[in-house]
């Protein structure tokens, strides 16, 4: 869709008392309707609306409406300007702005995050709570002169940054942190399955050491048997 001219009611204005354009002409060339078009030219819209020349303004050549004219087919075309703007550059975004009631609580966040996340670089933390480089030097070392009061806060609930830019930082460092292989801490308890399992024949045992006595079956039968006569025999004697 083509840009419409400044002042898009006055050029009408001006276009319908100093042209022969078709309504439809100079509502496509001013994005209005051709009934408001109409309407100007009856008086009964735009009224008070003083004309402004389109020629002068560098909006229209003076051939381009005579063409226009000729052929009520074409549509009017604005005219290239002549004065060339320069590019705008792009303004570096700068840090983080951090509102003067929050500003003492930043040596507290910055305590919090590299507490809890060391992996998170200097420029992560400059990023989400707007400090500077020597500040979190200071906060790291203890060297801060205010160190002995500062306590970890979540920057989060200070206010000096959203959840969404902690958790994006955060899952940025853990990409770029290198992959630790998982360390053996020593043994640990045994599951039940294998504690309460049947002692099985260690094949590889050594065969040099004697082994321990394996127990008897005892029947209990026999045994209440040789009770009962040792009880007789006893009883035998006291009769004597």
């Amino acid at each position: 869709m083509s840009q419409g001219p400044l002042m898009p009611k006055a050029t009408a204005v001006w276009l319908v008392e100093n042209t022969s354009l078709s309504f439809d002409q100079i509502a496509d060339f001013c994005k209005l309707h051709p009934l408001e078009v109409k309407g100007i030219a009856d008086g009964e819209v735009a009224a008070g609306i003083k004309g402004l020349d389109p020629v002068t303004t560098g909006q229209l050549t003076r051939e381009e409406i005579e063409k226009a004219q000729k052929d009520p087919t074409h549509h009017l075309r604005l005219a290239e300007s002549r004065v060339k703007l320069p590019e705008q550059k792009r303004v570096k975004k700068g840090p983080r702005y951090t509102p003067v009631s929050r500003r003492h609580d930043r040596p507290n966040a910055i305590l919090w995050l590299v507490r809890n996340h060391p992996e998170l670089k200097d420029a992560q933390i400059m990023r989400l709570v707007g400090t500077t480089k020597t500040t979190i030097q200071q906060v790291r070392e203890r060297t801060h002169w205010n160190s002995a009061s500062l306590s970890p806060m979540d920057p989060v609930t200070l206010g000096l940054c959203s959840q969404i830019d902690l958790d994006f930082e955060v899952q940025r460092a853990a990409k770029d942190r290198p992959h630790v292989e998982a360390q053996d801490h020593g043994g640990t308890l045994m599951p039940a399955e294998v504690s309460t399992a049947p002692e099985r024949v260690d094949p590889f045992a050594d065969m040099s050491r004697p082994k321990p006595a394996q127990e008897e079956n005892i029947d209990v039968n026999s045994v209440f048997a040789k009770l009962k006569q040792l009880k007789r025999d006893d009883e035998d004697e006291d009769e004597e």
